[in-house]
């Protein structure tokens, strides 16, 4: 299943989000950037600036990944961005009928998306309803 979603680092630190996060939006909506419709714009912050851009078409997304050089300028400056392919984001994710148990790289993806505690509270949560505590 193609991704929708990429990873863009190389944000300026000092940028606020929201600055970050609309600058990434027009960048990214640009044809010439091989942009197009976004969905959503995720500043995560962190030492290196990253954010997760998720496009309304996977064709977008693919185009954007094959472009080589993409560059973000701010206040005069001009930063280099690295821009990758980003794990599934839920939606993406395939879903099976009742009691499918997702299998290889499906797995690596909800296993990214989740984190110990909530695992642990619903496999905790389904012993409890099957009666088995």
């Amino acid at each position: 299943m193609a991704g929708r979603t990429v990873r863009v680092r190389g944000l300026p630190a000092e940028l606020p989000p929201d600055r970050a996060a609309d600058k990434l939006t027009i960048h990214f909506l640009r044809a010439r950037n091989g942009g197009g419709e976004i969905a959503e714009v995720r500043v995560l912050g962190g030492p290196r600036g990253c954010a997760l851009i998720t496009f309304e078409a996977p064709e977008v997304a693919r185009r954007i990944l094959e472009a080589k050089h993409h560059e973000l300028s701010v206040g005069g400056r001009k930063y280099r961005l690295e821009v990758t392919a980003a794990e599934p984001s839920p939606d993406e994710v395939p879903r099976g009928g009742p009691g499918a148990a997702p299998r290889g790289r499906e797995t690596a993806a909800l296993w990214s998306l989740l984190d110990f505690e909530q695992i642990h509270f619903n496999s905790y949560a389904n012993e409890e309803l099957s009666g088995r505590l």
